[in-house]
């Protein structure tokens, strides 16, 4: 393959939207550029971009600014410039499908989910084809719209599982990256044991 991976993780721009389930993508891409010691230092198609060299492969950080339902431009973009394939794409989101704080690595395969920065990635790449790390967040409650559960502010004690959920996504990610897909599907779609309260 090439000398070039891309992470994208998924979110909405704008502080009103950093502590909602919907912005999970960004929060493990921030905390990957924190492991890394790089940061979001440019910005390229039309995203937030950060630079790391890993294995003497170019990993590329995105955030994508284009607000979720456009995320897939920002790949689209990405794919131009650098003339990548679309197994080059690692996409790093919320899925309402997963219990709250399950991590899944995918590839391929599925639709989006009813995320729609996922169905726009799937169209403007025109493939389901890249690899896919998911957080659940489960399902609203009732039966209140997913729009407004996805847009909705943590709770604290929500937020502090979440961060839980986003390291082992970043681990995921990184696992991807060094053992190769294979080997963090193993590790990492297990079911997780039921912690008892």
């Amino acid at each position: 393959g090439s000398s070039m991976r891309v992470i994208i993780g998924l979110g909405n721009p704008g502080p009103e939207y950093q502590k909602t389930p919907h912005n999970v993508g960004f929060w493990t891409l921030e905390l990957l550029a924190e492991r890394w010691g790089i940061t979001f230092s440019r910005f390229a198609c039309m995203s937030r971009v950060g630079e790391h060299q890993l294995n003497g492969e170019q990993v590329l950080l995105i955030q994508p600014q284009t607000y979720m339902n456009r995320s897939g431009e920002a790949a689209g973009e990405m794919r131009d410039s650098y003339r990548l394939s679309v197994p080059d794409f690692l996409v790093v989101h919320d899925d309402l499908d997963l219990p709250p704080g399950r991590i899944r690595i995918k590839r391929g395969g599925g639709g989006a989910g009813g995320n729609r920065g996922v169905a726009s990635a799937i169209e403007v790449l025109g493939s389901k084809d890249f690899t896919r790390v998911k957080i659940g967040i489960g399902r609203p409650p009732d039966d209140s719209p997913a729009v407004d559960f996805v847009l909705r502010c943590f709770t604290p004690q929500e937020e502090a599982s979440m961060l839980c959920a986003v390291q082992r996504a970043a681990d995921a990610v990184d696992a991807v990256l060094t053992h190769g897909l294979e080997q963090a599907m193993d590790s990492f779609n297990r079911a997780e044991p039921v912690i008892q309260a």
